[in-house]
């Protein structure tokens, strides 16, 4: 507790008024790789608390529109539209299909971990799965050139879903943003280009 008290990114995303500290993993990545534009269509899987949410809303701006999902309820976001559920469940995404109202996303972003047990083979069987779920999504709801940006952990099963999102996407990079935690073996994979 103290750490996170103490924390740099915790400082700074309360004095920013934003809504944890990943909030500076997702605006690392995106200057680093240009990511957000405004008028883009952007779904948020797993958003709460919201600070992608929060971010990607004023990246996009008026002209675009961020759609975001997660089974733990989330305060309101200015220019977010927000389904409590669960991705994996067919009634939340039934509801995620109808508000995109017939339209493909250009970017999926999923920053979801499950709760940690603290048995890593188990956490990183469950991470994998939700990353993996992100990925057949984002197949099915992404313009042709769209990206998907998903957090994993390495360990067990990452070579293969690395190669998974190369069969899926022509261009596949890793980011370990400053903003995540030393200890911590999550990084995120940037697929652009669906095939």
């Amino acid at each position: 507790m103290r750490e996170h008290v103490n924390d740099f990114y915790v400082k700074c995303a309360r004095n920013q008024g934003l809504r944890s500290r990943a909030a500076f993993k997702l605006l690392e990545i995106i200057e680093r790789d240009r990511l957000l534009a405004p008028g883009m269509l952007v779904v948020d899987l797993g958003a709460a608390p919201g600070s992608w949410s929060q971010v990607a809303a004023e990246k996009v701006g008026k002209q675009g529109k961020v759609i975001a999902l997660d089974a733990v309820h989330m305060q309101p976001i200015a220019g977010v539209d927000f389904i409590c559920g669960d991705f994996r469940d067919d009634t939340a995404l039934m509801q995620l299909h109808s508000k995109l109202q017939g339209k493909s996303a250009d970017l999926v972003i999923c920053d979801l971990s499950p709760n940690i047990s603290g048995v890593a083979s188990h956490d990183q069987a469950r991470v994998m799965e939700l990353a993996q779920c992100a990925l057949d999504f984002s197949v099915k709801a992404l313009k042709p050139q769209g990206g998907l940006l998903v957090k994993v952990f390495q360990g067990a099963a990452f070579e293969d879903f690395l190669k998974a999102m190369r069969a899926r996407f022509k261009q596949v990079v890793s980011r370990k943003p400053k903003a995540s935690r030393g200890r911590s073996s999550e990084i995120y994979l940037l697929g652009r280009g669906l095939r």
